[in-house]
């Protein structure tokens, strides 16, 4: 109805105020008539208002009448309503639940119905025995979207396909009570497309040949031939599924699938790492690896090459011979089962001394610091990047625990040479106050920013170096300016000892850094018998012709009585696991700083029992359990390691766990060995 057509509404002060007036009016007009005519004004006024209460008694019947009217038709109108909206809610195709103030069924449509064997099932049921979420979450996860549910399979009419739905919920007054309501949409169809999308999603992936430098040492053609029978296994595995496979030069491949085939290498976890490992090149025992990284994340193709170019690196500095599976969750790695071979060339060593050095003569100072609880390799480390930087010319700090007794042996060496090192060892508080807008933070032996000694200051800091021999586990937080992780390598000692020979003249070396670099490599080497290469015995050269004395490193190694017992009870509760892997473990809680060594002495120790192709170490050492793994190269102990969150090399690995008893902590060690066994069954 217009405006215009609409009828004035009367208040009820609005009637009293012309009741008032007409009864003014007839007051004049009675005692006019009266002066007029010469009536008697009672008279005239007696008949005025029995006149006036006649009409008033009429209009009083009307309003009563009107009254009575639009009450019947207010009924009427809801009556019609309630009947057309239980009618609708009953015929929509949209199935529907109406609960109780406890969730109990009490009314439900016919397209629920329909999706169960009988009409009645649901009634004084939960909503919660027909479909996998309760009324409440459904009230009040999601307000904006609904909550995803299915209906129970024990319920659902025989033969129904699992459908999807979005469920959504309303709370209903009625009548002094409360009820809830529930709306079904079904979204199969949509999810079912979804999914089409996602399987038919483009993935990318890069592989390289990790050992190509080493192979190409051999006779031209022999080498040939093996990257032709590399390019076959990839390209037959990639074709089959739909894919392509394209060789982009400088023995790289790029390779283009959809997500729903990458599925499919996963379930074989890629299984043409292990064709390419039967390739071998001429005479040589050395078998072909191949490293790939993939980029399943959703964005554009420049954005997943990127992505799968990043997952190759993390590959390749993790040793190689392995994917890297790149999601927006993280990193999932497959294969992994030989060693890392050691590069023989220098020239990316060459190449990284060069960008240090620029780095340095740009920084004000420079803040050096290795793992926490340091052993010799990080410490020597560190002191031989703070040598390079006072060689430059630039102020070095070296962050380190000066009261940590495992380092004693070191500082006394140091402090015998004469050499001046007033001021270079700080503590990581005082460090805090050395941090300036162009400093630069060196990290060695370790690639876990969270591990180091000093993490809030490699965060801080403008400009960031790693160097490390092992593993790279996780993807860095920060970005640094360079990474340098080679897991060929031996120890970081070795790595810092060819830019030493790169960047230093000759004798320019103290011969107690010296001691103490040729201490590093002999630590991670277990005396040169263990994970060493051309290029290790190169650097142990280099340090012999700076006057490192073997037997002053040797000197380092010597322990007192309460350490050696220490590694005695290690030996005293041996089991073997899985017929081939031991396991010590030593539930003394352990104060000594040199706990951990004594743990990592003693797994090597366990190799050399008949038919032991792994070992680990269990030690309390003060609110944390530590493990020390070792293998003889035939297991990857740091992947059994990376699944209790530790890490390391092949062959070499540890991880620290907090909260936890020694048993609980055998009981997880044993669960990460299970695991390892079936994926490499």
């Amino acid at each position: 109805m217009s405006e215009k057509n609409k009828k004035p509404k009367m208040s009820g002060g609005t009637v009293s105020a012309v009741i008032l007036g007409c009864l003014g009016l007839i007051s004049i007009a009675a005692t006019l008539i009266s002066v007029s005519f010469g009536v008697d004004p009672k008279t005239v006024l007696t008949a005025a208002v029995i006149f006036y209460a006649a009409v008033v008694a009429v209009f009083v019947v009307i309003w009563i009448v009107n009254m009575v009217k639009n009450s019947r038709r207010l009924e009427v109108n809801e009556s019609v309503f309630g009947n057309i909206t239980l009618s609708f809610i009953q015929k929509l195709y949209m199935p529907v639940v109406i609960c109780s103030d406890n969730g109990r069924v009490i009314w439900y449509n016919t397209a629920l119905s329909s999706k169960f064997n009988s009409r009645g099932v649901l009634y004084g049921k939960y909503i919660d025995n027909i479909c996998d979420a309760t009324i409440e979450r459904i009230i009040k996860e999601d307000e904006k979207f609904g909550v995803e549910v299915h209906f129970n399979s024990e319920v659902v009419a025989a033969g129904s396909v699992e459908e999807t739905y979005i469920a959504k919920g309303f709370d209903i007054e009625l009548g002094g009570k409360h009820y809830y309501m529930a709306l079904f949409t079904d979204i199969t169809e949509l999810k079912s497309l979804y999914m089409k999308i996602e399987q038919d999603d483009t993935v990318i992936a890069c592989a390289v040949i990790d050992n190509i430098d080493e192979l190409s040492q051999y006779v031209k053609g022999t080498y040939t031939s093996a990257f032709d029978s590399v390019e076959k296994i990839l390209r037959r595995h990639v074709e089959q599924n739909g894919g392509v496979l394209q060789n982009y030069g400088n023995n790289r491949f790029l390779m283009i699938f959809r997500a729903e085939d990458l599925e499919k290498f996963e379930a074989d976890r890629f299984s043409m790492l292990d064709e390419v490992r039967e390739i071998y090149v001429g005479e040589s025992t050395m078998p072909v690896t191949i490293s790939i990284g993939v980029a399943k994340i959703k964005g554009s193709l420049l954005e997943k090459e990127k992505t799968a170019q990043a997952a190759l690196d993390m590959a390749l500095q993790r040793g190689g011979d392995q994917v890297a599976v790149k999601t927006a969750e993280g990193i999932d790695y497959y294969g992994g089962k030989t060693k890392a071979v050691q590069k023989r060339s220098k020239v990316r060593s060459r190449v990284i001394a060069n960008e240090l050095i620029m780095l340095i003569e740009k920084s004000e100072n420079v803040i050096v610091m290795g793992h926490r609880f340091a052993d010799f390799d990080a410490f020597a480390s560190c002191v031989a990047i703070a040598r390079i930087a006072k060689f430059k010319g630039v102020r070095a700090y070296v962050v380190c625990d000066r009261s940590d007794k495992n380092l004693a042996g070191c500082f006394a060496m140091l402090e015998k040479s004469g050499e001046d090192y007033n001021g270079m060892f700080v503590d990581k508080v005082e460090a805090q106050d050395l941090v300036r807008s162009e400093t630069l933070a060196v990290v060695t032996d370790v690639n876990n920013i969270s591990i180091c000694e000093a993490p809030d200051i490699v965060n801080t800091a403008k400009n960031v170096v790693i160097i490390d021999h092992h593993r790279k586990t996780a993807e860095f937080n920060i970005k640094p300016n360079i990474v340098y992780i080679e897991p060929s390598a031996s120890s970081a000692s070795e790595l810092v000892s060819e830019f030493l020979e790169h960047l230093l003249p000759q004798g320019a070396l103290p011969k107690a850094e010296a001691d103490l670099l040729y201490a590093g490599i002999m630590l991670d080497t277990k005396k040169f018998t263990h994970n060493v290469g051309t290029r290790t015995f190169s650097s142990a050269l280099y340090l012999r012709t700076e006057n490192a004395n073997p037997l002053a490193a040797e000197a380092l190694f010597k322990i007192g009585l309460k350490d050696f017992v220490s590694e005695a009870q290690f030996e005293s509760n041996v089991v073997i696991y899985k017929s081939v892997i031991a396991i010590a473990l030593n539930e003394n809680e352990m104060k000594s700083s040199l706990v951990r060594i004594n743990a990592a002495k003693a797994a090597d120790r366990m190799l050399s029992v008949n038919g032991v192709l792994a070992a680990f170490a269990i030690c309390k050492s003060g609110d944390n359990v530590h493990i020390s793994a070792r293998s003889d190269g035939k297991i990857n102990v740091q992947r059994i390691l990376e699944k209790l969150g530790g890490g390391g090399h092949f062959d070499s690995a540890g991880v620290q766990l907090g909260d936890m008893t020694t048993q609980q902590v055998l009981m997880k060690l044993r669960a990460a060995i299970d695991e390892y066994f079936d994926e490499n069954t």
